[in-house]
């Protein structure tokens, strides 16, 4: 079980800052955030045993480095029950090249982000899938990504609502 931490002013600077700018220095961190740096340390070793950062990744320009076909994936399932679920998340966690699952409200079950090398594997994965009866997928909808206006650079953190440390989430 992780431990949980306050979340006081200054480990939001920091969970916001870092959220931004994960290649920040600790010392460069500490000036913007008015810690020392060994404070800081402590804190960003915290917020992260207490689970607060899932992971740190660099957002690479696919356009200047590689071919690639970005699309979502539409999932429509025959059947909703936890164990079908269960096992389509098992499914979808095995192909890298989804990216980001999300179950959804309304006619549609899960979307899916994916990056595939062409449209060709793109449509592989979807058959593949498709033929697992046992995934019990009943419709699958691609929309290819025309052109990307604007781009995911993190949670607009400073315009949600924080949990306090009353209404903290439980980890059991």
């Amino acid at each position: 079980m992780k431990k949980t931490i306050k979340i006081d002013s200054y480990n939001k600077k920091i969970l916001a800052t870092l959220h931004l700018q994960a290649d920040l220095t600790n010392v460069e961190l500490a000036a913007k955030v008015n810690l020392s740096p060994s404070a800081c340390f402590q804190r960003v070793k915290s917020l992260k045993e207490a689970g607060y950062f899932r992971t740190f990744h660099a957002d690479v320009n696919l356009e200047q480095i590689c071919e690639h076909v970005l699309a979502y994936i539409e999932f429509t399932l025959a059947d909703n029950s936890a164990p079908v679920c269960r096992k389509f998340a098992a499914a979808i966690d095995e192909i890298p090249q989804i990216m980001d699952c999300m179950r959804m409200s309304g006619e549609v079950d899960f979307i899916s982000l994916c990056c595939f090398s062409d449209i060709k594997a793109l449509n592989e994965a979807c058959d593949r899938l498709s033929d697992k009866s046992e995934l019990c997928i009943k419709r699958i909808k691609t929309r290819i990504v025309l052109d990307r206006t604007k781009f995911f650079l993190g949670y607009p953190l400073a315009h949600l609502k924080w949990f306090d440390e009353n209404t903290q989430m439980d980890d059991s």
